[in-house]
This record gives structure tokens, C-alpha cells and sequence, in this order.
């Protein structure tokens, strides 16, 4: 058996991996398992996980399930966020459970439900949470995270989180969570961009009470060696299919808005998230045609021409840039289709729909979040470990 899983390489799992082997110069949680080992000996473990769970060594990866496994950890049962275990799956498609290399269960937690329940980690000790986060709100691996944290707190389980960089974790902005608007795409009272890593965050979680009638988990977080929260950080695979590469990842808090309209980011072809358009922008002189293709079989606006702008050479800034949602309001010609009925709480809030609608400058706008920001960087600011 010990053998069978010295063969560390994922590529014959998981597809479409891309390495930025530059990324070694920071050591995430992941990579330090003497650091945690000791707690682990002779425990049954869970391990939620996904392709972006990887130890990479002298350039080679090896999956984080793999290392246990060889050193004779017991790995119990696997969990598995939005998107699955391999990380192919569409945005928003519900994954069945499975099972890994034929021997240990993976468990869907974006199937008929979300919640980790705790009939399904009743016979383990500890949970280990390792997946790579991208630092924005609407990312649904917070809300896993939280669901597994209050699953654990009420089976009196622990908690080890393996902490990894923030890509996004150099700024602070958007809108905080109004908790009218809370969904699975939005769970917690904070901005979009909110500048911790995914550590940090579950911290945060159990330090504010925002589990189930304030409970709390057994929490440990093994730290990231060689970082702080201005470090460059490109994660050495994929996030999600749908973020190709660092540059994607940076801008999608701000396209992302432009999920919840007829505008189209790029799914459907090799660059989403760095591109947006439409049929109705005549005006722009580049194009593009979604087609479905892996990681979006049914992409927004398929074998349409949607004419619009190209942003992989742009620029990022430290903020949210709202221009090009905007831009796409003034441009559409059927304005009252625009914003669908889950723009609100993919933003978090019914503000910024009646701002856009006004005409109000991006400058007002912006000042409008700004109260909220600095209550949350208080906030945040006790749970920093970096």
C-alpha cells in the first residue's frame, strides 16, 4: 500500500494544472506536516481538500492526502468544496460524492448539501482544512469553511486549518455583507476584498461568534513561513476552473459583478476573468465568441460575438474598480434586464444596484463603504497573524 502511494504526482488525477514553482519562496501550512504531525499520530482523520491541496517539493507536487497517507497517517474520508476533488467541475453544478483512488470516501459539500454534517464526521478525531482561497468574499470556500468549523464545534471534533497566502490580500474594499443579503455566496459581515488569509478568516469566525448560536471550534492554525500580507503570491495551480492565472485572480473582484448580468467574463473560452462583453458593445473593437468549453459547459452569451475590452495587459490597482460594471450598464440596451434578482447578494447589499441606477460617481460610491471599512479593519485587525 505504502508503495502504491509513493507515486506522489497528481498529474494522473487532476488536469489542467499550472505550476508557478516561484511560489516555493513562501512555505504555506501545507508544506510544514512536522509541524503538525505529532497532533494527528494515531488519529482518524478527515481531510477537506481539493486539487489545490498540494505540497510542492524540488519541484514536484504531491497532493496533501498522498503525504499522509504515506506517512502511515489514517485518512478516513476526504471532503470536497464547489467545483470537486479535481477541481473540473462548473461553477455552481451540484458534485455527487465519490471516491479516491478506490478506497477512501470523498464527500461532496456542493452537493444536495452544503453542510458538513456531523453524522459524517462522528467516527474521526480531527478535521484538516487545506484549500488555496483567493481572499474575496463570494468565493464560496469561506462559506465551506464555516460550515465545517460549526459541523466540528458541535461533534466537539478539532480543527487543524492549514493556512495559505492570499492573493488578494494586500487591500481592503467593497461593500461590507449587509445580513439581509447573507447566502452562500456571502455568509459573514465583511467587505468583498477583505485581507486576510484563509487562517486568519477562520480565526475571525470563532473569535466574532459567527457560528451557529456562537459556538465555537477547536481551532489550530498552522502558520505560513517566509509571508506577510504585501507578499506577491501567484498559487502554484489553478484556484477554480475558471481562474487560469494570477491575473484573472486579481481581477476578479471587481468582473466578477459582472456575473450577476447578461455580461459575459470570458467563460467560455481560455481567458476568463481577463475579458468582458457583450453583444449589444458595437462600440469595442475587440471580440470574443464563449463556447463551452472545460470548466464552463454552458457559458453566458455561447456562439454569440461579444464585442467589449481585453484586460490582460491592464494594470492592477489596490481596489475594486467599478468602471466596468458601469460602463456595461450604460452600453447594454436593455437596462431594466440588467441587473439580475442575485446581484444583490452576490454584492451584499441593494445599495449599489440604486446607486448605478442614479448615475452616481464612482467616487460617491466608493465613499459610501468607507464607514464600514474601517469597523471591519478593527475588527480584523485582532485576528492578523502576519
Amino acid at each position: 500500500m505504502k508503495n502504491i502511494f509513493k507515486i506522489t504526482l497528481l498529474f494522473s488525477l487532476i488536469t489542467n494544472v499550472n505550476f508557478n514553482l516561484s511560489a516555493q519562496e513562501i512555505i504555506p501550512g501545507a508544506f510544514r506536516i512536522n509541524n503538525f504531525k505529532k497532533e494527528i499520530e494515531g488519529k482518524k482523520i478527515g481531510v477537506v481538500a481539493n486539487h489545490s491541496s498540494i505540497i510542492i517539493n524540488d519541484g514536484k507536487s504531491t497532493h496533501l492526502v498522498d503525504s499522509l497517507i504515506y506517512l502511515d497517517i489514517d485518512v478516513r474520508k476526504i471532503f470536497s468544496p464547489e467545483h470537486g476533488f479535481k477541481g473540473d467541475i462548473d461553477d455552481g453544478a451540484l458534485i455527487k460524492d465519490g471516491k479516491y483512488r478506490n478506497t477512501i470516501d470523498i464527500i461532496s459539500l456542493y452537493g444536495s448539501n452544503k453542510e458538513m454534517k456531523v453524522k459524517d464526521i462522528s467516527d474521526l478525531d480531527v478535521l484538516i482544512f487545506d484549500i488555496q482561497d483567493v481572499g474575496v468574499r463570494y468565493y464560496t470556500y469561506l462559506s465551506t469553511l464555516h460550515y465545517v468549523m460549526e459541523a466540528v464545534a458541535k461533534a466537539n471534533k478539532k480543527l487543524i486549518v492549514l493556512d495559505r497566502p492570499n492573493p488578494n490580500s494586500h487591500y481592503i474594499d467593497g461593500p461590507v455583507l449587509d445580513l439581509k443579503y447573507s447566502s452562500f455566496i456571502g455568509l459573514h459581515p465583511v467587505p468583498i476584498v477583505y485581507g486576510m488569509t484563509i487562517g486568519e478568516y477562520a480565526l475571525m469566525i470563532n473569535g466574532e461568534k459567527w457560528l451557529e448560536n456562537g459556538i465555537k471550534t477547536e481551532l489550530d492554525i498552522i502558520k505560513i513561513k517566509n509571508y506577510d500580507h504585501q507578499s506577491n503570491y501567484s498559487p502554484p495551480v489553478d484556484p477554480s476552473p475558471n481562474l487560469p492565472n494570477i491575473q484573472s485572480i486579481l481581477l476578479y473582484p471587481s468582473l466578477a459583478f459582472l456575473e450577476k448580468t447578461p455580461v459575459s467574463i470570458g467563460r467560455g473560452t481560455n481567458i476568463q476573468f481577463q475579458i468582458f462583453g457583450h453583444p449589444d458593445f458595437k462600440s469595442k473593437s475587440f471580440s470574443f465568441i464563449p463556447k463551452p468549453s472545460y470548466g464552463s459547459n454552458n457559458p453566458k452569451q455561447k456562439d454569440q460575438i461579444c464585442y467589449g475590452d481585453d484586460l490582460r495587459d491592464y494594470q492592477i490597482t489596490n481596489q475594486i474598480e467599478l468602471k466596468w460594471l458601469i460602463e456595461s450598464y450604460n452600453l447594454i440596451n436593455d437596462k431594466q434586464g440588467f441587473f439580475f434578482d442575485d446581484f444583490k447578494k452576490l454584492v451584499g447589499n441593494e445599495i449599489l444596484e440604486k446607486q448605478i441606477k442614479s448615475g452616481l460617481k464612482i467616487e460617491e460610491i466608493r465613499e459610501s463603504w468607507q464607514n464600514d471599512i474601517n469597523k471591519f479593519k478593527k475588527i480584523r485587525a485582532k485576528y492578523l497573524l502576519y
